[in-house]
């Protein structure tokens, strides 16, 4: 049997999309392993999610670090070790620097939940409601040096006529899991 795809998820936060992804690939329905989990803040509930999955995990938290560099140097040597082919981001809210670029050219890949390139950054749900958009959704994109501006590799609309904030994350969430499991699936065969 050939060896299956190893990937790192990259987050900060909940911990969801890194779920999805982790279990679509026990399912098989992607086929890699998730070998790898990088997290930012220790006290992320993407924490005990890994822990919980038996994901090898590396949290770490970046004021320990003289410089990004550093950090990424680490993060880096660590992806290399585990035999990571593919990086992706899911809720990781740092901006990847040329270090971790340079190490992983055209092999790390964002989830971003608008349909770029409107509505780069954070707040992305939240400024696209304010602009009173009508059609939202997702995007998977090639990371490079800039915010949210990468190479788009695919997106999916989601139709929204109202202006319930909670009502059109859970909607958009929906959509971005099954998007960035069948764009996961893609780049690696």
């Amino acid at each position: 049997m050939a060896a299956r795809h190893k990937i790192a998820v990259f987050a900060s936060g909940d911990g969801s999309n890194f779920e999805a992804i982790a279990e679509a690939c026990l399912r098989g329905e992607i086929d890699a392993e998730v070998a790898l989990m990088i997290c930012d803040k220790p006290s992320a509930r993407v924490c005990s999610r890994a822990e919980r999955l038996g994901i090898s995990s590396f949290v770490f938290t970046p004021a320990d670090y003289a410089s990004k560099a550093d950090y990424e140097r680490e993060i880096a040597a660590r992806c290399e070790q585990a035999g990571i082919e593919l990086i992706c981001l899911a809720g990781y809210m740092r901006i990847v620097g040329k270090t971790l670029l340079d190490a992983f050219a055209g092999r790390i890949v964002n989830l971003h939940p608008s349909l770029l390139p409107a509505f780069k950054g954070a707040r992305a749900i939240e400024q696209a409601l304010e602009y009173g958009v009508k059609v939202f959704g997702a995007t998977i994109h090639y990371v490079d040096e800039s915010l949210d501006g990468g190479r788009i590799i695919a997106q999916r609309a989601v139709d929204y006529h109202g202006d319930d904030i909670a009502e059109i994350t859970a909607a958009i969430h929906a959509v971005e899991r099954a998007l960035y499991i069948e764009t996961i699936k893609k780049l690696l065969t």
